[in-house]
C-alpha cells in the first residue's frame, strides 16, 4: 500500500484535493474527521478537555463549543499545547487503525489527510507528501470569506500553523490551489496517475 500525507495551510483547498483522490479511489484518512469524531457528543476527548479548560468552552446541552475553545487556543500557545497533547496521542491510534485497515483491505492508496501532518511528524508514516499552496493574501482572503472570521481572527488561525510556505519546501508535490476548482482537479489527476505508476508491482 502507498501512503501519501496531503497536508497544506487552512483554506488552502486541500479538501478539493481529497474529494478528487477519494474519487479516483484512493482511501482518504481525514485528521478533521477523527478529531471530530473524538470531540463529538459522547467523543473520548471530551473529559480531558473539560478537566483542562473548564465547563466555559461547553455549551449547555454538555457539547463542545467549538469557537469558545478555537478563540481559547488561538491565541494562547499553551492552552493550544495542552489541547494537542490531548488529542494527539489519541489521533496517532485512530490513524494507525485506520491504516491497519486500509492494509487489510488491500486498498492500493491510502491518503493521510492532515493538516498537521509535519508539526505532528505524522510525515514519518508516508512514502510520499503532497502540499496544497496559496499565496498568504489569498489564503487570508479565502478563509475570512469561508468561516466568517474577522481578519485577525483569521491570521491567528494561519499563524498557529507551520507556514504553508515552508510546508510546501519540504514536500515532495506542491500544487497551488490559486486557480479554478477543476484546474486543480485535472492536476490532482495527473499527479495520481503518476503516483499509481510509480507504486511498487
Amino acid at each position: 500500500m502507498r501512503i501519501i500525507g496531503l497536508t497544506g495551510g487552512i483554506a488552502c483547498g486541500k479538501s478539493n484535493i481529497s474529494q478528487t483522490l477519494e474519487s479516483l479511489g484512493a482511501r482518504i484518512i481525514d485528521g478533521d474527521v477523527l478529531s471530530r469524531q473524538l470531540t463529538a457528543p459522547g467523543g473520548a476527548a471530551l473529559p480531558a478537555i473539560r478537566q483542562q479548560f473548564g465547563a466555559e468552552v461547553f455549551l449547555p446541552d454538555g457539547a463542545l463549543d467549538r469557537r469558545a475553545l478555537g478563540q481559547r487556543i488561538f491565541s494562547d500557545d499553551a492552552a493550544r499545547a495542552a489541547l494537542d497533547g490531548i488529542m494527539q496521542p489519541m489521533l496517532l491510534d485512530l490513524i494507525r487503525d485506520e491504516l491497519a485497515a486500509a492494509r487489510s483491505g488491500h486498498i492500493a492508496v491510502c491518503v493521510l489527510d492532515m493538516p498537521l501532518l509535519y508539526e505532528k511528524g505524522l510525515d514519518a508514516l508516508c512514502d510520499r507528501v503532497w502540499c496544497a499552496w496559496l499565496p498568504r493574501a489569498t489564503q487570508l482572503e479565502r478563509l475570512i470569506a469561508r468561516d466568517g472570521f474577522t481578519p485577525d481572527e483569521a491570521a491567528n488561525r494561519i499563524d498557529s500553523q507551520m507556514p504553508t510556505d515552508e510546508k510546501a519546501a519540504r514536500a515532495d508535490v506542491v500544487i497551488d490551489t490559486s486557480g479554478t476548482i477543476a484546474e486543480t482537479q485535472a492536476r490532482v489527476m495527473t499527479l495520481y496517475a503518476q503516483e499509481i505508476g510509480s507504486a511498487p508491482g
